[in-house]
């Protein structure tokens, strides 16, 4: 690392050539604003050259490219799939949740009206930072790099899987009465 700027950062390649890691060419899951905090001048680095320009005389080199693109590349995630997920911030119109590998986590908005079927249970302050989740994919845009998740749709995913275990939607039972069979009948048992 020859040189951190506020595009990004200088490195010094092989023949006194200099490439240019631009700062969103840095991490995947943070902005390049954060990522370059992490770089020092004279450390050495790796990174992959991206597009060389010859009469410009630029080298345009990319640090997070090393790395898989946990969202664009490969069906790593898919909508349906149920995660686990970490609150990281508690704001008020939802809750902000990552997942995913340690080294390379995907970052997401959880909004209020996907926080839970109860209307009454809509309230990001039930939640606390550090909090552990269980909720559902419900569309992923490799385009903008935005994964969507909802606590809701994974409850009503719940819900109806056990109504067809259990009950009928048109016996006018509720998942509450069909538990409560449920739990009866394991209990004579």
């Amino acid at each position: 690392v020859k040189n951190a700027t506020e595009f990004g950062l200088f490195i010094g390649l092989d023949n006194d050539i200099d490439g240019m890691v631009h700062l969103s060419d840095l991490d995947w899951s943070v902005s390049g604003e954060e990522a370059i905090q992490r770089y020092r001048k004279g450390e050495m680095v790796k990174a992959k050259v991206l597009d060389v320009d010859v009469e410009k005389e630029r080298v345009s080199l990319g640090i997070k490219q090393l790395g898989g693109d946990p969202i664009g590349e490969g069906d790593t995630y898919k909508r349906g799939q149920q995660i686990t997920v970490t609150v990281t911030s508690i704001e008020t119109g939802g809750i902000e949740v990552k997942f995913g590998e340690d080294d390379a986590p995907v970052t997401a908005f959880v909004r209020k009206s996907d926080l839970s079927r109860d209307r009454n249970e809509q309230r990001p302050e039930r939640y606390a930072v550090g909090d552990r989740v269980d909720a559902m994919i419900t569309g992923v845009d490799k385009a903008t790099r935005r994964v969507a998740v909802s606590i809701k749709a994974l409850e009503m995913k719940d819900e109806a899987e056990a109504i067809e275990q259990f009950g009928s939607s048109d016996s006018g039972a509720s998942l509450g009465d069909i538990l409560g069979a449920a739990l009866k009948n394991a209990a004579k048992e």
